[in-house]
């Protein structure tokens, strides 16, 4: 599939997984990826502290739009943005813009939204995703300087449920008034594959794929969201020779090892082979518990990941996304 015809599928990307799997850092790679098929594309953070911008070598995200990557490079590209959205800030902007700034300063300052966000479960899920709505709704209208792309780095996948599912539930729970207008109009674009859909992050571990699959599901039965390709992160490449005797090799390369080279090269090689063995039995049970499309990414063995290695992941999406057959394949929800 071109990548181009892939991000264009729909303009807000939600991207979720449970904690530790690299769902920012597979968030990041999408954006940059949509960059490089030459959409513009704005990567929003909602809980704050991500480590969004580091790995693009900028200072912390805020509220107010920044550009995270400057587009050109490779010729064709686009700009990556980035930004933070807080309930609070959603707040506060929304009233601003109805004419009630003085009211949205107290209702911050005197913790009103606390309470109200006791009294009334999801209203500052809803808040965030509101202005999300707001962002994909000047997509759309190709509005002044809006983004082509929203990729949105989403909570860890137990509160991801909730936050998705916030809308919903404000329909169900409000009948009348800005609330329920809000949560329908959220609801609706959440629904809508031409505008929406969630790709899914996991790692090729027993706990990591179990809970991708529960969240797939429940996405699909709650929600009522697309569900992209998943994607499998911190794959293991294949190392040819992990079965050979660690002083035959060596005499073969006519080298010499040193007093318990040998053990350790046997231990590493037995580590090695029982991570393969153990991703390529996950791999295989997820493909055969949740019907969607994989794309792979490789474990990289770097500390600290930066420009260049967001790079080198963004290029092996797009390789996985040039190796789904079509559009259809790429997206849906399970059955």
């Amino acid at each position: 599939m071109d990548p181009g015809q892939f991000f264009a599928a729909s303009r807000l990307v939600i991207v979720a997984g449970k904690g530790g799997v690299g769902k920012t850092t597979v968030s990041a790679a999408l954006a940059r990826a949509a960059a490089i098929a030459g959409l513009t594309t704005l990567l929003v953070e909602v809980e704050g502290k991500s480590g969004l911008a580091a790995i693009f070598g900028r200072e912390p995200l805020a509220y107010r739009e920044v550009v995270l990557a400057k587009g050109g490079s490779p010729p064709g590209s686009a700009e990556v943005r980035g930004r933070t959205l807080t309930p609070d800030d959603a707040l506060l902007e929304y009233l601003r813009d109805h004419g009630l700034a003085r009211l949205s300063k107290r209702l911050v300052s005197s913790g009103v939204l606390d309470v109200v966000a006791t009294a009334v479960p999801g209203i500052r899920d809803i808040l965030v995703l509101g202005k999300v709505k707001q962002i994909e709704r000047a997509a759309a209208a190709g509005a002044g300087d809006a983004p082509d792309l929203v990729v949105l780095d989403a909570p860890a996948a137990g509160h991801a449920i909730t936050f998705l599912q916030s809308a919903r539930g404000l329909v169900d729970a409000v009948r009348v008034g800005p609330i329920r207008t809000q949560a329908s109009e959220v609801l609706e674009m959440l629904t809508d594959p031409g505008r929406c859909s969630v790709v899914l992050v996991t790692m090729p571990e027993e706990t990591p794929v179990n809970e991708l699959i529960d969240t797939a599901y429940r996405l699909e039965d709650r929600v009522g969201v697309s569900l992209g390709p998943v994607v499998v992160n911190g794959l293991y490449p294949t190392v040819e020779g992990m079965d050979s005797d660690p002083r035959e090799a060596a005499a073969r390369a006519s080298a010499e090892l040193r007093s318990g080279e040998a053990e350790a090269l046997a231990a590493a090689a037995g580590f090695r082979r029982m991570r393969t063995a153990l991703q390529r039995e996950q791999v295989a049970r997820l493909a055969e518990r949740l019907p969607l499309p994989q794309i792979r990414l490789p474990f990289l063995f770097e500390a600290d990941l930066g420009r260049a290695q967001l790079d080198r992941l963004a290029g092996e999406l797009v390789a996985g996304i040039e190796g789904l057959t079509d559009l259809s394949s790429a997206s849906g929800a399970p059955r």
